[in-house]
């Protein structure tokens, strides 16, 4: 994503831009790993870029202009084409390719972008401070050997930081090297969020589209991690703030029992409901729940067959997951086994049937001259405070919960309450060479911040800063270094995102959020809410409940 918004940037400031993606579709985690965004409570109002809004907007005017939509469903202002609970806008990964290859289009008819698919990076050239070179091969064995002014790594780990050996931070790091209160005692480069192979399913009554036994079933149906407290193939898994366990079905019972956290509802990306009778038989469901989170190896820090066999057991629990729920699992209505659904690879153009890219939480990250810590964001850490740290350098904010998924320790959920933030610029600017610049989750945060900084919205405000960051920098042969420490120069800089991009640098005085964000934005499928209130103590708004009889927020 923040590839695609760093493009985007450097182009509609008049630069020429190359852009090389691994797979065969731009977007990262919203397009390849297949995952709806996730987002704050307040996306629709606030808190993010101009062109992430736009970005969302034609989202669902794709669906309004291109699908057989019901008259009611059309005129939605905030219309969720999937009516997944996880987010306000869960749709199809294929749609945001499509939109999001519509918005680079004038730029790539006008010669100002290209994008070269299939192309992974080997090597990268330096030369003292600066990076000279990115050699990329091609999946048929050509090579591409770019140079350019300004490098940005939007890769999904990282990867430019290890081949150009520019100082980043892998796994997680000590309570002596933070300060953190919920740091390691012991820092541990192999301690990363686990990653998770998604997938798409719907359901065709009286069908039977059981696949082939996998590889690796009988162990993954045997297995059960000490941490966990189930089975790691059941409905039963362990609830992210509290560890302790929770029950979260695929389907939770008949229509007016229906509670609103089964796995069905979470994350449906086509709700069938909202279109013209016969369009759809079937809800499209994309699978990216906690039985499918891969803890066993991480894929960064390790030799090339470790991550091989990573890569490959995440997908042997993808597809034993899918086994199970066809053949063993506890049905809603009586019995073992959803033989009804069917796996959708045609969702993500794939010939495995999965998604094109397991969906990464955690990326190698640069050692920057400014590092965003638990004691900037987090609630705890900064009791008796008011709110997350001010940053004198904000390009962007955020928000979200400090949510981290179990980990290759391994070890369990660390989910702590957070306050909306800012991005500070200095989490942008590496600690040695000059020409390059972060543009994803591989900016100068912890493994602990990282939380809230790796989710949609804020990778792409990242990357929208990146891109527009290198071109201010060559239109004023200044180095991102000086526009960050020179005070007229960040003024100068701040003042053009806000005016050219439209860009929040703080959030609005009606969110001087005194309470920290106590759910993220699965607050209300738990059941739970959260509470803001001004620093007056003058109003309270606690979240929408949702209505276990209906299919829409209620």
């Amino acid at each position: 994503m923040g590839g695609v918004a760093a493009a985007l940037a450097a182009a509609r400031m008049g630069k020429r831009v190359i852009m090389t993606e691994e797979t065969t579709w731009v977007g990262g985690q919203f397009t390849s790993q297949g995952v709806p965004p996730d987002e704050h409570k307040w996306i629709e109002h606030t808190g993010c870029t101009q062109s992430y809004r736009e970005l969302r907007n034609r989202i669902r005017d794709y669906y309004r202009n291109n699908y057989p939509m019901l008259p009611a469903s059309r005129v939605e202002p905030a219309l969720n084409p999937g009516m997944g609970f996880v987010s306000p806008l869960c749709c199809e990964p294929r749609v945001v390719v499509n939109v999001m290859l519509d918005m680079l289009a004038p730029f790539r008819a006008s010669g100002h972008v290209q994008i070269h698919y299939e192309m992974v990076p080997t090597a990268v050239e330096m030369v003292g401070h600066d990076v000279k070179s990115v050699t990329l091969n091609h999946r048929d064995g050509t090579q591409m050997r770019i140079t350019a002014e300004y490098v940005l790594d939007a890769t999904e780990l990282g990867d430019l930081l290890e081949l150009g050996n520019i100082e980043h931070v892998v796994g997680s790091e000590s309570k002596a090297q933070t300060g953190e209160p919920h740091a390691l005692d012991e820092p541990n480069p192999l301690d990363q969020q686990s990653i998770t192979t998604c997938f798409a399913i719907d359901m065709v009554p009286g069908g039977d589209f059981t696949i082939d036994k996998p590889e690796d079933y009988a162990f993954w149906r045997d297995y059960e991690a000490d941490f966990w407290g189930a089975p790691q193939l059941s409905w039963t898994v362990s609830e992210a703030m509290t560890h302790k366990k929770l029950y979260r079905p695929l389907i939770a019972g008949p229509r007016s029992a229906r509670v609103v956290h089964d796995l069905w509802h979470f994350r449906r990306m086509l709700y069938a409901g909202h279109f013209q009778e016969g369009a759809f038989p079937s809800d499209v469901v994309l699978m990216n729940v906690a039985a499918l989170d891969y803890w066993l190896n991480p894929i960064v820090g390790v030799s090339a067959e470790v991550k091989k066999e990573a890569l490959r057991g995440s997908m042997q629990l993808s597809y034993s997951y899918l086994y199970w729920i066809q053949t063993e699992a506890p049905r809603h209505d009586g019995g073992f086994g959803y033989r009804e659904v069917r796996l959708r690879g045609d969702v993500f153009e794939t010939d495995h049937g999965l998604a094109k890219y397991p969906y990464i939480r955690e990326s190698r990250r640069i050692k920057a001259e400014f590092t965003i810590l638990e004691q900037h964001v987090g609630a705890e850490a900064r009791k008796g405070q008011e709110g997350a740290e001010k940053f004198h350098d904000s390009v962007g904010i955020g928000a979200y919960r400090l949510d981290l998924h179990p980990s290759t320790a391994p070890r369990n959920y660390v989910d702590l309450d957070s306050y909306p933030a800012q991005i500070p610029l200095g989490a942008l600017i590496p600690v040695r060479v000059e020409n390059f610049l972060p543009a994803g989750k591989n900016i100068g945060s912890t493994h602990i911040t990282n939380g809230i900084y790796r989710v949609h919205p804020i990778e792409w405000n990242i990357g929208e800063v990146a891109g527009a960051l290198a071109a201010w920098c060559l239109d004023r042969k200044l180095s991102p270094r000086q526009v960050r420490n020179t005070a007229h120069c960040l003024a100068d800089f701040q003042r053009m995102l806000q005016t050219k991009f439209y860009m929040q640098l703080d959030w609005p005085d009606t969110h001087r959020i005194t309470r920290a964000m106590r759910f993220g934005s699965p607050s209300a499928i738990y059941g739970g809410s959260w509470v803001m209130e001004d620093k007056n103590g003058g109003w309270k708004v606690s979240a929408e409940r949702l209505d276990p009889t209906m299919d829409r927020p209620g």
